[in-house]
């Protein structure tokens, strides 16, 4: 009979925050993976190493996640990183990070839901189709970024296959913000607002028809079967990848 394989042994940084405490039950509850460090603000990331941690999941701030991602991949540590805020500078300087040590896997993923890759795989499949298109993201007051990764994400995909055309918009007099934030071309808008986690619509406009393709995630437990995944294939996969979709085939 072959020998089981030694879980993977996971430390998730920002482990007392909302998501981080979601991170820690999910690895708790997988008997192919290992929780052996919790750290949050203050805590010394040379708990990693005493630890041997293999894996880190990392959903803290945008202002505090580059330092431990550094430390990570110096040491040889693969990395899940949820925390948003990743614009080009910060990919490139990554990519610098990794290629310093090229057996060490970083997955940058604006978002784990499945769903949610999914939604923005359809959104851009549909791009091509429509001359007008728009971005609606819904998120909790307590997210620090707008608009969100997700959108920007989707933005950047729907932009890529769209090859930059121009959409058709008369505007001329806007108070400052009322046509959203431009990425790619694509217009965002983002709500924030009490009693929601995270929601996201991409709207879709041609002659006589309009397409919506939405996407809600009712509870932090749907991004955990994404981030369980991107722990168990983050190692297979040297180097910097962006976004979860390539871990599942699409």
């Amino acid at each position: 009979m072959a020998e089981q394989a030694a879980p993977i042994r996971v430390g998730v940084i920002g482990a007392l925050g909302r998501m981080g405490a979601t991170v820690v039950s999910a690895v708790q509850e997988q008997p192919d993976l290992q929780l052996v460090a919790q750290i949050d603000q203050g805590d010394d990331l040379s708990a990693l190493l005493d630890s041997k941690a293999q894996v880190i999941v990392d959903f803290t701030t945008p202002d505090v996640v580059m330092p431990t991602l550094k430390f990570a991949i110096e040491n040889g540590i693969h990395c899940v990183i949820g925390t948003t805020g990743f614009d080009a500078e910060r990919l490139r300087e990554l990519t610098q990070w990794c290629a310093k040590s090229p057996s060490t896997g970083v997955l940058v993923a604006p978002n784990f839901g499945i769903a949610a890759i999914l939604m923005m795989k359809m959104a851009q499949m549909a791009a091509p189709h429509f001359e007008s298109v728009e971005i609606v993201e819904l998120h909790h007051p307590k997210k620090v970024d707008a608009p969100s990764g997700t959108a920007i994400r989707t933005a950047e995909m729907i932009g890529l296959a769209r090859h930059d055309v121009e959409m058709p918009d008369a505007t001329v007099d806007a108070h400052d913000g009322a046509r959203g934030a431009r990425v790619a071309g694509i217009p965002i808008h983002s709500l924030r607002i009490s009693g929601l986690v995270a929601h996201q619509e991409v709207i879709f406009g041609g002659e006589g028809e309009t397409l919506t393709i939405r996407h809600d995630s009712l509870s932090r437990e749907s991004f955990m079967p994404g981030v369980v995944l991107g722990i168990r294939e983050v190692g297979k996969h040297p180097g910097l990848t962006v976004g979860l979709d390539t871990f599942l085939g699409l």
